[in-house]
């Protein structure tokens, strides 16, 4: 038995690369009927690989094979008559064509279907400019924030823009198309990967700054720390968010005496100490000593996996996370189950020969596509209710995307156990009142969410809890499973008390196995999934990104709420949603496994290059921190840049007009780049390399991406005003959206803001009870303790 819950929808591919293969793919995994249509020569992913494109006649790539599978192919040009009617008859056609191109076919810019672009920079100013997975980051601001102040800032390598934005765009385009199901309205959802990646690895600083009345200071380059750090035989990841955490790994390394009222981050000299002690004592111990002893404290800690190993460890393999059933190659698994039950094993990806004729695919539709009659007015989800049981930045993103296109959203926390973001993200403003309501995070994830607190760990709090959850249709959360089945809230609970109810448990490594009782963040995620193993600096450590598989796994969440919702629809029965962050991680990461499955080798750490794209990297421009992405991906650009740089003689070299002959002299090239760069403005430079069809970007400092132009054109922030802050911008979601003029409607609630308003509008509670309520600490506005 599998998933199939969205067969008889189908979904047309015309977008060839990464991101638009991730998010159908997440359909097909669902029971969609996806088409994918390539060239004559077949899709360039079939040739793709991390070391540069297979050989002509080689079988297809991991990659491919895994993105493709469940899918169909058909071969022609989109401008076909056949082509043009499957694309007509589809619920969903994701593309990532030119600008303009999908108005000639007829799709734009009235929509009768689902159009989903997928795009490096979205409509907008740069949309008709050069741009790939390097340039999106360095936009985005992901370049400028990762690495060490005294040398070049670097990338998160593995496709993560183009990864970020198929995930991003996969619920969005469920969502729309289930709207098109009910109302027989099209929508154009038009999603940036620059937006996704920043969501994805930027911090938010740049609100943070803002809030302090301060213009951002440069650079913001950094590692985090604790982070990947160095054992007596090999590395171990290590993460830090809470206080609480920080000062179980102070007594781990045994410097006790550094403990104090105020937290050690806060004194440069007991920061610095803290440190040396902590790095001295990783290096006297191994990994899996260091792992048995932080877990005792559950400080969060993982091993650093990687392609070789990941198969191989007892949490995974234990619960089954990887297959190769369906794949061909050793593979991660879709990364959710409902009631137990998940996608797949899929049909193998569809081998050329194996296309189908696009005439004969539209001929098995079967007429007019269903249409239930429901309401057109409003957002897509209005009525849609949910409990939100949670915290940080993975659920509540979740949350953020449901809230954001019209569902009801009572975000739930206690004084006792305040929303970790609050206080995690907003220290710095300790000095001031209220000064929990100041996390730029907290303020970006939540908005357009009612607040609520309940102190769960009282009989009245769960019982007035339980009643929300008859009101509701969904409840999220993203405990450890102890933390769940102490409140007696367990899925057999809440079933009893709304048969109807979809429950999505987001724990950190499953609800079993034995690892699920573990503590685990974003980071923890990255250092694990093999996304850290091939970011960093030649020669160097392994560098984490820096927060996508938090927003990535509220993503991949969001999309099997959503399924679980059209199940329930059709069958009238509530289910549960299992969806670990670290499966969302492993899926995102997938390429580290495929690569080691098909080929035997082991991701490798090149720091801002490439094997498929050369040369790659990041050049110092004419003044302080100017720094400028460049990446070149054919001899057609190679060509235009050595023409920009005055046709030198060392260009002449016949060796460099392949990517190979271009990755293997990439030394001798940034010494030659590097001098030439040096001498030009930036912006200048930039300029007449994207004209001249090479992409580049501006290396744009993390804290100062609310300003760029393209976001600020795209709308991508917006003034919101907020009860304690007053008036900021706040970062939103990486899509344009027919219909939608802007993302916020309120302000990320205040703690227990909405108390009254749920407790008496939804409950029914008297004014005498909810005064009783707050006076016994059930409810309240103000956390206890801080």
């Amino acid at each position: 038995m599998a998933i199939t819950v969205l067969e008889g929808m189908r979904v047309v591919d015309l977008a060839s690369g990464v991101a638009g293969a991730y998010t159908t793919k997440l359909f097909a995994d669902a029971g969609a009927d996806v088409v994918v249509v390539e060239p004559p020569g077949g899709s360039p992913l079939r040739r793709s690989t991390r070391r540069g494109p297979l050989e002509p006649g080689a079988p297809d790539g991991p990659l491919f094979r895994w993105l493709a599978a469940g899918k169909r192919s058909t071969v022609g040009d989109p401008h076909d008559p056949a082509v043009r009617e499957l694309l007509a008859g589809a619920d969903v056609v994701v593309e990532g064509l030119p600008a303009g191109a999908v108005e000639e076919l007829g799709l734009l810019p009235d929509p009768a279907n689902v159009v989903v672009s997928i795009t490096p920079y979205g409509r907008g100013p740069m949309q008709d400019l050069p741009g790939n997975d390097f340039t999106a980051q360095a936009v985005a601001g992901s370049i400028g924030g990762r690495g060490v102040p005294d040398r070049e800032p670097i990338y998160a390598a593995g496709r993560l823009s183009e990864l970020a934005a198929g995930v991003f765009a996969a619920p969005a385009a469920l969502v729309a198309a289930q709207h098109l199901r009910r109302t027989g309205q099209g929508t154009h959802v038009d999603v940036s990967w620059a937006e996704a990646v920043l969501i994805a690895t930027n911090l938010f600083q740049d609100v943070m700054y803002r809030m302090l009345g301060m213009v951002p200071p440069i650079p913001a380059r950094m590692l985090m720390f604790p982070g990947i750090e160095e054992t007596s035989d090999g590395w171990v990841g290590l993460n830090t968010n809470s206080r609480q955490k920080l000062e179980d790994l102070i007594v781990l390394v045994g410097r006790a005496d550094l403990l104090g009222e105020t937290d050690v981050r806060s004194d440069p000299e007991r920061k610095a100490e803290f440190e040396r002690s902590t790095r001295a004592w990783l290096r006297e111990h191994t990994t899996e000593e260091v792992l048995e002893l932080a877990i005792g404290l559950r400080i969060p800690v993982a091993p650093i996996g990687n392609g070789e190993i990941l198969p191989g460890i007892d949490h995974f393999a234990e619960r089954g996370v990887f297959v190769t059933e369906g794949y061909g190659d050793t593979a991660p698994r879709a990364h959710y189950a409902i009631d137990g039950v998940r996608p797949g094993p899929p049909r193998p990806a569809p081998a050329l020969t194996d296309a189908v004729p696009a005439a004969e695919l539209v001929s098995e539709a079967s007429g007019a596509r269903p249409v239930s009659g429901g309401a057109g007015e409003g957002l897509p989800l209005a009525g849609l209710k949910v409990v939100d049981l949670t915290a940080w930045w993975a659920g509540p993103s979740a949350t953020q995307l449901l809230a954001a296109l019209g569902a009801e959203v009572l975000h739930v926390e206690s004084i006792q156990v305040i929303d970790g973001m609050r206080p995690a993200a907003a220290g710095i403003f300790a000095n001031l009142d209220e000064w929990w309501e100041r996390s730029s995070f907290f303020m970006s994830i939540n908005p357009n969410k009612a607040g609520l607190t309940l102190d769960m760990g009282s009989e009245r709090g769960r019982e007035l809890l339980l009643r929300l959850v008859e009101w509701g249709d969904v409840l999220v959360e993203n405990y450890t499973p102890r933390v769940i089945e102490a409140w007696d809230l367990g899925w057999e609970r809440l079933r009893e008390v709304n048969p109807r109810l979809v429950m999505c448990r987001m724990p950190a490594f499953g609800l079993d196995g034995p690892w699920s009782d573990r503590v685990g963040f974003a980071q923890t995620m990255e250092q694990v999934s093999g996304l850290s193993w091939s970011t960093g600096y030649r020669g160097g450590s392994p560098v984490m990104p820096n927060g996508p598989c938090d927003p990535l796994g509220g993503m991949h969440a969001a999309f099997s709420i959503l399924v679980a919702l059209q199940q329930r629809d059709a069958t009238g029965e509530g289910c549960l949603i299992e969806s670990p962050l670290v499966e969302s991680a492993l899926n995102v990461a997938a390429e580290e496994v495929l690569e080691f499955s098909a080929f035997g080798r082991v991701g490798e750490r090149l720091g801002n290059r490439s094997r498929e794209r050369a040369p790659q990297g990041v050049y110092r421009c004419r003044g302080d921190e100017q720094w400028l992405a460049l990446s070149v991906e054919d001899e057609r650009q190679w060509r235009s840049l050595v023409e920009l740089m005055g046709a030198p003689s060392w260009a002449d070299d016949a060796g460099l007009a392949s990517v190979g002959g271009r990755f293997a002299a990439h030394d001798g090239l940034d010494e030659h780049l590097a001098a030439w760069f040096a001498d030009q403005d930036r912006d200048d430079a930039v300029a007449r390399l994207v004209t001249a069809g090479v992409p580049a970007a501006p290396v744009v400092d993390s804290r100062d991406v609310v300003t760029h132009p393209l976001f600020v054109a795209r709308g991508f922030a917006e003034t919101v005003d907020h009860p304690v802050v007053g008036s900021l911008p706040i970062t939103t979601l990486p899509y344009r959206w027919s219909g939608i003029d802007h993302w916020i409607r309120t302000p990320a609630p205040t703690l227990g803001q909405h108390n009254h308003d749920v407790l008496s509008r939804i409950l029914g509670l008297d004014d005498e009870e909810i005064a009783r309520l707050e006076s016994d600490q059930v409810i309240g506005t103000r956390p206890v303790g801080l």
